[in-house]
């Protein structure tokens, strides 16, 4: 099973920032993608920026030029520096990870953390 931790959430006006972090644990041979998603109220979970092994990374065209994902493999944590928030990027972000373990892929969840941006 994997664990992860997410934090730096929080209440920031717009035009500000924020960066999240998210740690990995427990057993497993290898993380392969980890993503940040978001979930505002009353609409579904969006993807928010991913980021294989391999460095590629993908962003939402809402977040392009203004958040950045990046990730540490050797300590198996991935980042969100969020910057010019904007009062609709308010939502729970929650942290995705890929995770291999011996014979098996898993898809694991973090219980999420809330940003809220003022206007």
């Amino acid at each position: 099973q994997v664990q992860l931790v997410e934090s730096g959430g929080g209440l920031v006006q717009a035009g500000g920032s924020l960066r999240l972090s998210c740690a990995a644990s427990g057993r497993f041979f290898r993380i392969n993608t980890m993503g940040w998603y978001r979930q505002a109220p009353g609409k579904q979970r969006e993807l928010v920026a991913t980021f294989t092994r391999g460095g590629s990374t993908n962003y939402a065209d809402s977040v392009k030029g203004r958040f950045t994902i990046s990730r540490d493999n050797a300590k198996n944590t991935a980042y969100l520096q969020m910057n010019s928030l904007k009062p609709e990027d308010t939502g729970v972000y929650y942290c995705n990870a890929l995770a291999q373990s011996i014979g098996v892929t898993g898809d694991y969840w973090g219980q999420g953390t809330q940003v809220t941006v003022s206007s």
